[in-house]
């Protein structure tokens, strides 16, 4: 193979890499791994965990992938993402519905015959309620989409879960519902700050159907919200004080910078706040696995 050839391979391959979103789904798979640590278990099932993971992850990565396709003429037209592959050519409709295709049927089997059939359907599902129908249609059709189609990514916690035990549990549905309750303000502070990408795009986020001011106010009433059910896993006795006092600590973090939103205080808020909810969620999740080593050992 020449050394055009061997460059163009490599790039194809990177580019494919770049359609799986991984820094999506690597957060995509600590909650997940959050999520097989605080299942109930006599053994540590190491098959189930590295099967589930990779299971899980392709699954993700074959969403991630459907989303490049099927948004790619919204993508031309967004600073932000007109140089994702697809949008830009460099990987034909063809080779990125095999490439994703490819990763649905690896990631659905591998869960299927060596993980167990619950995990596998339950992540199927949350692939294609992200991939058909938040990004075929919700994300054209209401500028409620991102919290009617919050569900699908917020389900890697239950799939580890499930994926350890094959069954599903409160403490993994309390999780659900946190990063349930978490997307919304993320995505809108994402939205006001990429305001003029949305309406290029034709696009009904809220801030391009209800305004900016609309938008900051609903961002703040979800920092609530979220404060009130990240409590919910030591109200329900399933954590302990050490989680009470970081989710206390990054709740009360997370509406500072939505205030400052709220109340235009700071330079940039919107994207302050976008990134600190990122931040928010891994150390939330982290403080999960803190509070329930201590309380192993105690």
């Amino acid at each position: 193979m020449s050394k055009t050839a061997t460059a163009r391979h490599q790039g194809l391959w990177h580019d494919f890499y770049e359609m799986t979103k991984p820094k999506v789904v690597m957060l995509m798979l600590i909650t997940a791994w959050v999520g097989m640590a605080l299942a109930p278990s006599e053994s540590f099932p190491l098959a189930g965990v590295v099967l589930g993971t990779l299971g899980i992850a392709a699954l993700a990565a074959s969403g991630a992938a459907f989303n490049h396709l099927l948004d790619r003429k919204i993508d031309q037209r967004m600073a932000r993402t007109h140089r994702r592959p697809v949008a830009t050519g460099r990987v034909s409709m063809q080779q990125g519905v095999v490439f994703a295709g490819s990763l649905t049927v690896l990631g659905f089997i591998v869960l299927y015959l060596w993980v167990n059939t619950l995990t596998a359907w339950l992540t199927l599902a949350s692939m294609v309620g992200y991939a058909v129908i938040y990004t075929g249609f919700l994300k054209r059709a209401t500028p409620q989409n991102i919290v009617i189609g919050g569900l699908a990514g917020a389900m890697p916690p239950l799939l580890g879960w499930t994926s350890v035990t094959g069954e599903i549990g409160a403490l993994p549905l309390l999780l659900v519902l946190i990063i349930f309750a978490w997307t919304p303000p993320h995505f809108w502070a994402l939205a006001i700050h990429r305001i003029k990408d949305y309406q290029n795009a034709e696009i009904p986020m809220m801030p391009v159907t209800h305004g900016i001011a609309y938008t900051k106010m609903h961002v703040w009433l979800y920092s609530w919200l979220l404060l009130a059910i990240s409590l919910l896993p030591f109200a329900t006795l399933n954590m302990g004080p050490v989680y009470a006092v970081c989710a206390l600590a990054l709740g009360l973090r997370y509406l500072q910078w939505n205030w400052w939103l709220l109340m235009d205080r700071k330079a940039n808020a919107a994207w302050g706040s976008f990134r600190f909810s990122i931040t928010y969620l891994l150390l939330l999740f982290v403080a999960l696995l803190l509070d329930h080593s201590v309380r192993a050992l105690f």
